[in-house]
């Protein structure tokens, strides 16, 4: 089976995260920006699991686990909010949560 190069996957995993990013700037909706970080998340577990494979080593594999487990983590969290938010305003706008500080 041949191996696929280490800089696609790197190029790959960038891509991802410039997405992520992208989508986390623009968006103004709570859902969309979590779902932007979950892809950031998920591409930084990518690029780790390739170095993991590159050098031999489970170290990227057992890092993604971790990053899974912080998403899975932000994700029940975050959602919480968001439906405790959208339950008393009626509304997932970004701008308007930040008018809740003071």
């Amino acid at each position: 089976m041949p191996q696929v190069p280490m800089q696609h996957v790197l190029i790959l995993a960038a891509i991802l995260f410039a997405l992520g990013l992208a989508g986390l700037l623009t968006r103004r909706n709570l859902i969309f920006t979590l779902m932007c970080i979950e892809i950031m998340l998920n591409a930084s577990g990518f690029a780790f699991v390739a170095a993991g494979a590159r050098w031999g080593q489970p170290d990227g594999q057992v890092m993604f686990l971790f990053i899974l487990a912080m998403a899975a983590a932000e994700v029940s969290v975050g959602l919480g909010f968001v439906l405790l938010y959208h339950k008393r305003h009626a509304a997932l706008d970004v701008d308007a949560a930040s008018e809740l500080r003071g």
